[in-house]
């Protein structure tokens, strides 16, 4: 009897790793991994972020219309974990300072600016919000009109003497600059 019992749980821990397994990789490749890297001087930026699709959906919008991620309310600014960010020197984010090192992002979308976060809390699953307590910056960023970007994008570009961060997903382009300090 016991044998049946232990056969009968072995049998169910290897359908439920299948299982997780699974869903783990169907959500890499609906939105998979991204980075983006530059350097400018004394500069390097990096990004660690994964990629959701529009696949036919409003991206972003009121509630109401049934958007994906409606003005207001929290988005990990990507899917899957958080959002990461690397300086390797003190920077001016957006105008605001940040001490070097790895961060996580976030953004509170509106219909003419996001709010970007930058947060030490690391190593996190980006669904749930991070601990406000430990934002080391809050910044507003101006939507620009964009053409269409079906797959969620950072890129950054060298600017003068910094980086500029590009966010651009759906028809919306935010612009960052990041300049060493």
């Amino acid at each position: 009897m016991l044998k049946k019992v232990l056969i009968g749980v072995g049998i169910l821990a290897v359908v439920l790793v299948g299982l997780l397994a699974y869903l783990n990789n169907r959500n890499r490749t609906l939105s998979p991994p991204g980075s983006a890297e530059a350097s400018n001087q004394e500069l390097s930026v990096s990004v660690n972020y994964s990629r959701p699709s529009v696949r036919d959906r409003l991206i972003f919008g009121p509630e109401e219309e049934d958007a994906l991620q409606p003005y207001g309310i929290y988005w990990r600014l990507g899917a899957n974990e958080a959002t990461e960010i690397t300086f390797s020197t003190d920077v001016l984010f957006g105008g605001k300072m940040v001490p070097k090192g790895t961060y996580t992002l976030y953004a509170v979308p509106g219909s003419k600016s996001f709010v970007i976060g930058v947060n030490s809390s690391l190593d996190r699953w980006g669904y749930s919000e991070p601990d406000y307590d430990q934002d080391v910056a809050k910044i507003s960023v101006p939507v620009e009109k964009a053409g269409p970007t079906e797959q969620f994008t950072i890129d950054l570009v060298n600017s003068g003497n910094g980086i500029n961060m590009l966010i651009l997903w759906s028809e919306v382009k935010l612009t960052i600059p990041i300049v060493a300090q």
